[in-house]
């Protein structure tokens, strides 16, 4: 690893440390809430969060663009800190402590750096491109699984998601034996198919959602793995993407495959 890799791995610890401190701070005190235009959660705590990363960011990297979920500071840069403040609003707010925070760095479109950190079980999950992941001090990688015999995956869907990715997992689900599960955070079921825990998880996000995907991109690839959008392809990640899949490689193009139904 280079000296300015870790710089920059060290950074996103940092901050990731500071940004669960917030979440436990709020977790549990039924903090401020209110909907978004997309009629989605958002609480004081991330915003709260959001705004730390932006501070932390001019502080430090003042030529970097920062582009977080509630709140942006883009002025053209290939550098992109993408963050997003608390993945599993909704669950935090109802306090289940699935919540997780995701902070990566983006260079020209493509994740350097990636963290995720989860305060609640104080699992930090975390990789730099091309130097392996990691939880804490432990390396990790996917597993080794094909579907069938209730092999666990994730999906996260919702209404007016651009893509009906949950008709196509049902069908599948059926077909190959997974067994379906919705954690509420798709960048915590992300983390856990770069420690081996799912063989997959699918995410129907598009419009700003890359906030979601990019620090898992880096850890779940460095884990052995594979991302790509819902159809296959690679995409940036410093803008609005195409959902995602993120598997251990094995079963990725059983998904794509069924994906294009869509």
């Amino acid at each position: 690893m280079t000296n300015q890799q870790q710089e920059w791995l060290d950074f996103a610890k940092s901050v990731a440390h500071e940004a669960g401190d917030i979440m436990y701070r709020y977790f549990g005190k039924k903090p401020d809430a209110h909907l978004k235009a997309d009629n989605t959660i958002v609480t004081i705590a991330d915003e709260e969060i959001n705004q730390l990363v932006i501070k932390r960011v001019a502080e430090r990297y003042p030529s970097h663009d920062i582009d977080g979920e509630e709140a942006s500071a883009r002025r053209g840069s290939d550098y992109v800190w993408v963050c997003d403040p608390i993945d599993g609003t909704a669950p935090f707010a109802m306090e289940l402590p699935v919540s997780v925070f995701s902070l990566a760095l983006v260079i020209n479109g493509q994740p350097e750096v990636g963290v995720i950190y989860a305060p609640f079980s104080d699992h930090l999950y975390w990789a730099v491109r091309g130097q392996g992941a990691f939880m804490n001090s432990k390396q990790i990688y996917v597993n080794k699984k094909t579907f069938g015999g209730m092999t666990g995956m994730n999906v996260d869907w919702w209404p007016s998601a651009e893509w009906d990715v949950m008709r196509v997992i049902h069908k599948l689900a059926y077909e190959k034996g997974a067994y379906v599960t919705a954690l509420g955070s798709t960048t915590h079921a992300a983390a856990l198919v770069a420690r081996g825990g799912f063989v997959a998880s699918v995410f129907a996000g598009t419009k700003g959602k890359n906030v979601d995907i990019a620090a898992a991109k880096v850890i779940v690839e460095e884990a052995g793995g594979k991302v790509t959008d819902l159809f296959g392809r690679e995409q940036r990640y410093d803008q609005d993407i195409c959902g995602a899949v993120l598997s251990n490689g094995i079963v990725h193009e059983e998904i794509v495959e069924a994906m294009r139904e869509l």
